[in-house]
């Protein structure tokens, strides 16, 4: 009897299907871009398609742009945020508070039945 985990029509070692035989990439066309640190970031977009204005640089992380002689701005980072700011950004005190008293009230459900 079978099980249920095999893979049908192809067997185990065979080689892969050569799909380069079949078809054909879709046209392409190379995009450079140069970050303040002189980095140059190459990769290749679909022909039709739009190059972004801005790259993150894949070496430094700065952002990259396709003029080397004037390469965009320093990236100005997030600030860090504890999970408490982001809280407090979405919640006003008072709600906070009626959240805390509903979790607390849980809690002592909980502990009461167990």
């Amino acid at each position: 009897m079978p099980s249920g985990n095999v893979i049908r029509g192809s067997r185990i070692g065979s080689a892969p299907e050569r799909f380069d035989q079949r078809t054909e990439p879709a046209p392409r066309r190379p995009v450079a871009y140069w970050c303040r640190n002189a980095h140059r970031v190459e990769f290749l977009i679909a022909a039709e398609a739009e190059a972004p204005a801005v790259w993150d640089c894949p070496r430094c992380g700065e952002p990259a742009g396709p003029d080397p002689d004037n390469p965009p701005g320093q990236a100005r980072p997030e600030p860090y945020k504890t999970h408490l700011a982001y809280v407090q950004e979405r919640r006003t005190p008072e709600q906070a508070e009626a959240l805390l008293a509903e979790a607390l009230d849980a809690l002592h459900r909980r502990r009461r039945g167990a």
